[in-house]
């Protein structure tokens, strides 16, 4: 039976500095309802969402103050359905590629039922082995960032050393696969939250992995980036790939080589406190002639094919490991009212208890 009403999170106000996750408060940022579902229009679906993609990047869809015209993507106004990317499955359409019981990766809001768009359609689902999670992580926009950001933005050679922010994360943890696995870099250096995350980094390929919240953080990062070689040249990283911004990338410009390559992929770091932004060491750019390239993974949409179709080869390979131990979990389908925590699953990208990889919500 096709549902006519939805359970709906909409933004309630836009973010200054921290959000409110709670709901029904004054300052709550999110508000929930049940909305009616209208009729589908020509090529859209209409979708029940199986799992919600939790990304750093939709903080600054919120952000008060914005300029859209400075945005890859509109912003989520007050009012409007809070939006994300996931996995669903298709249970009404009009469009003659999809029909009812398909899985889609696809553009959703944090609704029970969305209507998708032709153009918020990424790829149908084919009939596989492979866990559905995969294609919103290690083969979907997670794991492509990583594929286009390493071999495209930053062209990495076997002869690089590339240090990696956020390795433990859902982006970074498949960029040191890629970097050691499949490229061969000379040196792999992850940089994560805690010994365990830094254990995990290490596990799936990376020499070394250093914790930003040790005391000797600095000195750390810099043994590790040199590793055992007495080469003054081997003192500094060939590539950095951020995805945090705020002072680890302010140190990182101290010690990418001169000509290096820095990647902008995220700033996390100041998605809640912008004031944790600022940088001290811009002049390292100019007197060490730094390339700073940022990107967003839709730019290559057109490629996206190819770029699963080599990592799903390498996952066969072994290069790239997946398996639950790979990615975060939040299984809200097995709580009472589980439906009203998809904000707090969301907030836990900004706190100490995200575990490795990617950071998916179960409905």
């Amino acid at each position: 039976m096709v549902p006519t009403t939805t359970k709906t999170f909409t933004l309630k106000q836009s973010a200054v500095t921290d959000v409110n996750l709670n709901l029904g408060e004054e300052s709550s940022t999110f508000e929930l309802s049940t909305t009616p579902i209208r009729e589908l229009r020509a090529d859209e679906i209409l979708v029940k969402t199986l799992y919600l993609s939790n990304d750093p990047t939709q903080r600054s869809w919120i952000q008060k103050g914005m300029d859209p015209k400075r945005m890859y993507v509109p912003l989520v106004l007050p009012g409007q359905v809070m939006r994300s990317t996931g996995l669903g499955q298709v249970v009404k359409s009009t469009n003659k590629n999809f029909k009812v019981g398909d899985f889609v990766s696809c553009s959703l809001g944090w609704q029970e039922y969305s209507i998708v768009k032709k153009d918020g359609i990424f790829n149908k689902i084919p009939p596989s082995k492979l866990p559905l999670t995969l294609f919103i992580d290690t083969i979907g926009l997670t794991g492509l960032t990583a594929y286009f950001g390493l071999l495209d933005v930053a062209q990495l050679k076997a002869t690089d050393t590339i240090v990696i922010s956020a390795a433990s994360g859902a982006t970074g943890s498949v960029c040191v696969q890629i970097a050691k696995n499949v490229i061969g870099c000379k040196r792999v250096i992850g940089i994560s939250g805690g010994p365990e995350k830094c254990k995990f980094v290490e596990s799936i390929g990376a020499d070394a992995c250093v914790d930003y919240k040790s005391k000797t953080f600095s000195k750390d990062l810099a043994k590790a980036i040199a590793g055992d070689s007495t080469d003054e040249g081997s003192n500094y990283a060939d590539v950095y790939f951020d995805g945090v911004g705020g002072h680890i990338l302010d140190k990182m410009l101290t010690l990418v080589k001169p000509h290096g390559t820095i990647i902008a992929c995220g700033a996390i770091a100041g998605y809640n406190d912008y004031s944790k932004s600022f940088i001290k060491n811009w002049a390292q750019i100019i007197t060490n002639r730094l390339n700073v390239k940022g990107f967003i993974i839709l730019d290559y949409a057109k490629d996206f094919s190819k770029g699963v179709k080599d990592i799903l080869r390498w996952i066969q390979e072994g290069k790239i490991k997946v398996g639950e131990d790979t990615f975060t979990l939040i299984d809200l389908g097995k709580e009472k009212d589980g439906f009203k925590k998809i904000p707090q699953a969301w907030g836990i990208l900004f706190s100490d208890t995200k575990g490795p990889g990617k950071l998916l919500t179960k409905l």
